[in-house]
């Protein structure tokens, strides 16, 4: 027999609780309200992008054990809370490279960026304006250094150099980077040859795409990417010209495979603003590079991108500070997914991070309001974890707020090989 006492509803109780929602007819708005996280973001991305897209974000090089090993160690940090402490609210602005940013993270250089979403370096770089965080243009960019400082012109603009063969093509773009009013450059060594990323390989990717049985009938579900790509200029990287063949074979061509610290130096020797070089992983290369006139270093493994089985950026970035102190900035790179994983970078020692692959599965899910809902995830995230930590500002986040338990083999996986 029930204890409970019953009774008819109140109309009036009732009635205060029915509370239903204007319907929206942004659809896209809807869809992106209702992400949750970055992974929720990556689904949405995966259903309304091609394969061949996809595939070129999410994937990494060879087994992409590198990828998933950097999702093991970030999940493996353990943050620890610190309580009565009156954080009340978190500060999240920060410095790096001589300006300021709104929040300690900022958009790092894609590739190739506007097969993911027509809307592609446009739509990236007015989300860093709105945000007030640095963008970074890659050499393999699909908008030129002048449409991107055309289209954003308060965000502040960071260029991305892959050192070519032609080193007066080099140049040229260096001092129309100055020109076009790009504070950094961020050097990146760790790609003299392309990386083995199988994915690529499966899905016969080149560029620009070539439009298969395959291709056309993985798109046909994707109506929006379909009718973006046939309706908006052709789709090549905008520093080349004539390009037209597969990824590695482009790069292994046009890159110099040879580059030293010598080289360095003459990109210094160039360059008027902040240098930073991108894809340090040990003691040695950190040491070597700021004596060939690095003001920063960016700890990365181009999202497991590169060398498969490279050291994860997280666990490199301990050695990298030890060795070049505490003055020097230092910017993490790869596998970031969430404001906790920021959070770990700062308190392990990182000055600032920069995030790849979680801002591109914002930029497919909705073009520029998908990054700009990616940012906003990841700053929450970021402000309620160092409210829960108890650190008012970025500088309170220190190596004592965080324990790294050993890694196990039961972690999310960025990867779906």
């Amino acid at each position: 027999m029930s204890n409970l006492q019953r009774q008819l509803p109140n109309l009036g109780e009732l009635a205060a609780l029915l509370r239903f929602s204007p319907p929206t007819f942004g659809r896209r708005e809807a869809r992106l309200a209702r992400a949750a996280d970055i992974w929720d973001l990556r689904a949405i991305a995966k259903r309304r992008t091609p394969s061949a897209a996809f595939d070129y974000v999410d994937g990494a090089a060879g087994r992409e054990i590198t990828a998933r090993r950097a999702r093991e160690v970030f999940d493996a940090v353990e943050l620890l809370p610190r309580i009565l402490h009156g954080t009340a609210q978190s500060d999240l602005s920060t410095t790096i490279a001589g300006g300021a940013s709104a929040l300690p993270f900022g958009i790092a250089p894609t590739g190739f960026t506007r097969f993911m979403h027509s809307e592609g370096e446009i739509g990236g770089s007015r989300a860093a304006e709105k945000a007030g965080i640095p963008f970074s243009l890659s050499t393999m960019g699909t908008r030129s250094i002048e449409e991107v400082a055309a289209a954003a012109p308060a965000v502040r603009r960071w260029f991305q150099l892959y050192l070519w063969r032609d080193r007066e093509k080099s140049r040229a773009l260096l001092e129309r980077a100055a020109a076009a009013g790009y504070d950094t450059l961020l050097v990146t060594v760790d790609t003299p040859v392309a990386g083995q990323r199988l994915r690529d390989v499966r899905n016969g990717m080149k560029i620009p795409p070539e439009l298969t049985l395959k291709t056309v009938l993985d798109a046909s579900y994707r109506p929006e990417w379909w009718f973006n790509f046939l309706t908006t200029d052709s789709l090549k990287f905008a520093s080349l010209s004539n390009t037209s063949s597969d990824l590695p074979t482009l790069i292994n061509g046009m890159f110099d495979s040879s580059l030293q610290f010598d080289d360095l130096r003459w990109i210094r020797e160039l360059w008027p603003g902040r240098l930073f070089v991108k894809g340090v992983l040990t003691a040695e290369d950190a040491r070597q590079s700021v004596a060939a006139g690095a003001d920063g270093l960016v700890v990365s493994n181009h999202g497991g991108r590169q060398l498969d089985r490279a050291p994860v950026s997280f666990e490199a970035l301990g050695e990298v500070r030890a060795e070049v102190g505490e003055e020097m900035e230092i910017i993490l790179d790869s596998g970031i997914m969430c404001g906790a994983d920021i959070v770990a970078s700062l308190c392990a020692g990182a000055d600032f991070v920069l995030v790849g692959r979680a801002y591109l599965y914002g930029l497919m899910a909705g073009g520029q309001q998908g990054v700009e809902r990616a940012i906003e995830l990841l700053a929450r995230e970021v402000e309620v974890t160092m409210q829960l930590m108890g650190a008012g500002t970025v500088k309170d986040l220190t190596p004592d707020l965080i324990r790294r338990r050993p890694v196990g083999s039961s972690q999310r996986t960025v990867a779906e090989p």
